[in-house]
């Protein structure tokens, strides 16, 4: 996985992989990709997909797919857009979600939520180190914005997101 490789991280039950990206892929072809990657990863469960279109709204339309046409969609559990991706290295972390958080408006809250796989890096500082960046106010209950830190092995992708921006079938479905 190249850092360019990836702007979808989804979730799926273990065992699943290849059928839920070839359902992935049946799914973006609808939306109007002709040619997304998807790759499964070293973790089980977890499949990165890379699309021309863009991620957020592939999150919007999965939202009314499942509404309109739920049929479509029977592996995959949750899908979410990924805005960079990084070396896995707090430093570089810190500097990307920095960087994306400048969409939170300066009376907007924020919360850091980091959810990692393979990796030595502690949770903690790794929000420590995003937290001291982002001038605004935090709130851990009801945030505004969540900054959004996938570590997958050597590889993070990051994301600056409002809660309601990660499709996930089990709430939408």
């Amino acid at each position: 996985m190249s850092p360019d490789k990836f702007n979808l991280i989804v979730t799926t039950a273990r065992g699943m992989e290849s059928i839920s990206a070839s359902e992935l892929i049946d799914i973006l072809n609808r939306m109007g990709d002709p040619s997304p990657k998807v790759e499964q990863t070293r973790i089980s469960g977890l499949l990165t997909a890379k699309t021309s279109l863009n991620p957020f709204e592939v999150v919007e339309k999965l939202k009314e797919m499942i509404e309109k046409e739920p049929w479509l969609i029977r592996n995959i559990q949750r899908v979410i857009p990924i805005e960079e991706v990084v070396e896995t290295n707090t430093e570089k972390i810190a500097d990307a979600a920095f960087r994306l958080a400048q969409i939170i408006p300066e009376d907007h809250t924020f919360r850091v939520t980091v959810e990692k796989r393979h990796t030595q890096l502690s949770s903690r500082e790794i929000i420590e180190a995003v937290a001291a960046r982002i001038n605004r106010k935090v709130n851990l209950e009801k945030p505004d914005w969540i900054v959004l830190i996938e570590v997958l092995g050597g590889l993070t992708g990051i994301s600056v997101i409002k809660p309601n921006q990660i499709f996930s079938a089990s709430k939408h479905g």
